[in-house]
């Protein structure tokens, strides 16, 4: 996670400075800013334009935003820019005395919440949870699918889910067999049922597309799809074609981690757009990378003599999946398109302290 830190006195930028002093081990990348005008210091950058503004872009680049000052500042500054739960960059407010840390926003699927307790653990603050599930120390499904790396199918069902947890009842839930990690117990609000479920659950823990009533459906994201093109082909083209394939093998579209190719395709309109459209990274490897790649291929001398490996989309899923991946769609071709599906390894666990 990327945090980036905004003061607006000179109390505030000291304690900003402390604050990237006792996070630098555990993040990856803490910036510093100020629209403090008296403030004169070269490591942190005085921000001209707006706040707002600023904040937006910071949001846009999936960055946490810690306001050390008031929570009016903030509320103001980011409002905005907040799309959904499921999209929202975690936004924290810290007083410039150092004593209390609140999550504002994303406090669960962002990490609001763990990164406001890191905090203030470092700070020896207080913070301020008001999350009801947090507060009551409940089966929260939201911060569950995060920790499992469970793509969440329909907003909605959260607050359908989490409702009737806090009215004290106990959610259903069904999962496609041999995935549960049963070294750590089923917490009391969750009843697990046979999958797939005869009838209506509250949770759906899937990778297919089955036609089952649920308020909440999680999605593993356990496929790596690996793509290859002509120059210039267009993205709806390249979408039809990846949409097509998930669908013949019923792969649901929440369950894709990522879409792979070869370099010489890092900036292919195309595929770029596709990647854009449906939220994917876009992980590219050399030809040599490729090539080292072991297993067995559906080889092409043609495409080896253009671009110096004899396979793409194959090789490149099996790559990011790793020695564990399963070719479970070989490469499909038309139109100058190629694309292939590898499946890694997943479990799911409810402790995930």
């Amino acid at each position: 996670m990327k945090l980036s830190v905004i003061s607006f006195t000179e109390r505030g930028m000291l304690l900003s400075k402390t604050v990237r002093n006792v996070l630098l081990d555990t993040l990856e990348d803490i910036a510093l800013f100020t629209k403090c005008s008296r403030c004169h210091d070269e490591t942190v950058p005085f921000v001209t334009e707006g706040l707002s503004s600023w904040a937006g872009g910071q949001m846009q680049k999936g960055n946490a935003i810690l306001f050390i000052g008031a929570c009016g500042i903030a509320v103001r500054a980011v409002a905005p820019h907040l799309v959904s739960k499921l999209e929202d960059s975690p936004v924290l407010v810290l007083d410039e005395g150092g004593q209390y840390v609140i999550p504002l926003v994303a406090g669960h699927i962002g990490g609001g919440n763990a990164l406001a307790r890191l905090l203030a653990d470092h700070l020896r603050a207080q913070p301020v949870i008001t999350t009801a599930t947090d507060l009551r120390g409940a089966f929260a499904v939201d911060l569950f699918a995060k920790q499992n790396h469970l793509s969440i199918g329909e907003k909605g069902g959260i607050a359908k889910v989490s409702s009737k947890v806090l009215s004290g009842q106990a959610i259903t839930m069904a999962m496609e067999p041999g995935h549960l990690d049963e070294k750590h117990p089923v917490p009391r609000e969750v009843r697990l049922v046979p999958y797939p479920p005869k009838g209506m659950v509250d949770v759906l823990i899937t990778t297919q597309t089955i036609p089952v009533q649920a308020s909440l459906r999680l999605y593993p994201k356990i496929y790596v799809v690996g793509m290859g093109c002509k120059r210039g082909t267009s993205e709806e083209t390249l979408r039809k074609f990846y949409l097509q394939t998930l669908k013949q093998h019923n792969i649901a579209r929440e369950s894709v981690m990522c879409l792979c190719s070869i370099a010489q395709k890092k900036d292919e309109m195309g595929l770029c757009g596709l990647c854009a459209r449906e939220r994917l990274p876009f992980v590219t490897y050399s030809a040599e990378t490729l090539r080292r790649v072991e297993g067995d291929f559906h080889g092409s001398d043609f495409v080896k003599q253009q671009v110096g490996v004899d396979n793409v989309c194959e090789r490149a899923a099996k790559k990011k999946a790793g020695d564990t991946g399963v070719l479970v769609v070989p490469k499909q071709r038309d139109n100058g398109m190629t694309i292939a599906v590898v499946k890694t390894e997943w479990r799911v666990q409810f402790d995930t302290e």
